[in-house]
């Protein structure tokens, strides 16, 4: 049997960056913010859980994927985006169930459960003030 879209209980997008495209990351964090009603991360200089490279995460409900997700595709610049949904399996939402936007990077599976509790939408912290 197929998963039902219900399973997805929110999603988040990993924005990757190194030194040299940290302001074009700043960027885009500045712009999605201006956008649209999600929850934006904590900056990771240092690599944290299975990601390999620097990244800040931006948190966002089911509805809102429609929108941003293609803005994302538009406007990534050189950046590498890792789309996923929150599901109970962080280790497939990370891998076969992931979009990529731009060069895929690797993932540190053996820090990614098999299973777990999803993970609701959390509170936003932006307000919008730009059309996306």
């Amino acid at each position: 049997m197929p998963q039902q879209l219900s399973t997805i209980a929110s999603f988040h997008a990993h924005i990757y960056y190194d030194e040299e495209t940290r302001a074009e990351a700043e960027q885009l964090r500045r712009w999605i913010a201006e956008r649209f009603v999600v929850t934006l991360g904590r900056w990771h200089d240092a690599l944290v859980g299975p990601h390999e490279r620097s990244m800040y995460q931006v948190a966002f409900a089911v509805e809102v994927f429609p929108a941003l997700v293609p803005w994302l595709m538009l406007n990534h610049g050189r950046l590498s985006v890792l789309v996923h949904p929150n599901t109970t399996q962080p280790l497939a939402d990370h891998t076969a169930h992931a979009l990529w936007i731009g060069p895929p990077l690797g993932i540190r599976e053996e820090k990614l459960p098999e299973q777990s509790e999803a993970e609701l939408p959390r509170e936003p912290n932006t307000a919008p003030s730009h059309p996306a």
